[in-house]
């Protein structure tokens, strides 16, 4: 049994949200505090995993239970943590259309399989951001990299994630497929 000091109900809620009443909740605990946030996005377990490792906070795991994926968060003391970060190179979506058929870009979809399948980018790659780290392999540290995702928050971890890895051109689409009104792919390759 896991002891927690707050929980946080994100069930039915939808990237960016579970992560915003995260962060929202995070605040109100002391440093040493456990967070139990309750979510049933697929999607949420990467988001909050990367948002904890940006931020400093521990990430101490999540747990299933049905549908209702519970994910624990230790808040760090002031020390350990880092001051959130944003990633500073941004493109917009009218931009990144521009761009589509450009031989010396990638585009990286960090979206969940699913969300993948019902509508993306022609030509991107699908790598949902908790699988980011086992593929970076696959990626050219060539060519330019453009990170989508629903609303510009999991690409913005994935962003930072790549430019850790040693990615030097790497922009962050914003606000991304939820506003995309470009090409669009339902073939699920």
């Amino acid at each position: 049994m896991i002891r927690v000091d707050m929980t946080v109900d994100a069930k039915g809620l939808s990237c960016p949200m579970p992560i915003v009443k995260t962060k929202k909740a995070i605040n109100d605990l002391q440093p040493g505090q456990v967070l139990e946030v309750q979510a049933t996005d697929k999607g949420s377990k990467a988001d909050i995993k990367a948002w904890a490792e940006s931020t400093g906070h521990q990430y101490l795991g999540t747990i299933e239970e049905g549908n209702v994926l519970k994910h624990y968060i230790r808040k760090a003391s002031d020390h350990e943590t880092k001051g959130e970060a944003t990633y500073s190179h941004v493109i917009s979506n009218e931009q990144l259309a521009e761009k589509i058929n450009d031989d010396s870009v990638v585009i990286i979809d960090v979206r969940e399989p699913a969300e993948y399948a019902f509508g993306h980018i022609p030509g991107a790659i699908s790598i949902p951001l908790g699988e980011l780290e086992d593929r970076i392999h696959e990626l050219p540290k060539n060519k330019t990299i453009y990170v989508v995702c629903r609303t510009g928050t999991r690409s913005d971890l994935a962003a930072q994630k790549l430019t850790e890895k040693g990615f030097t051109n790497v922009w962050n689409v914003v606000p991304g497929m939820s506003k995309w009104e470009g090409p669009l792919d339902t073939a699920q390759s």
